[in-house]
């Protein structure tokens, strides 16, 4: 199944504060010190910037979509990824 990317059909104002989210936490975790998620970092090896963060965007929306439509919480999400982080070390 092909993903699409963000069309313009959509919410205005939303897809501007996920952009601006996106572009957020590109440079965030492109500062010195900062470490890339490896999917943004390969992403960002093969397409220019504004591109990815278009991409990151997508990403964030799918994600928050899926949260939504699941009916389920991002709390217990992140607590089993939690508990399941911490018995790997």
């Amino acid at each position: 199944m092909k993903l699409l990317g963000i069309s313009k059909r959509g919410d205005r104002y939303l897809r501007t504060l996920l952009i601006h989210g996106a572009r957020t936490v590109l440079r965030s975790q492109s500062r010195a010190g900062g470490t890339l998620d490896p999917w943004l970092k390969g992403l960002l090896s093969r397409r220019p910037k504004n591109v990815a963060t278009v991409a990151m965007a997508n990403k964030m929306a799918r994600t928050v979509w899926a949260l939504l439509a699941g009916g389920s919480s991002i709390r217990a999400k992140l607590s089993r990824a939690m508990q399941s982080r911490a018995l790997s070390k």
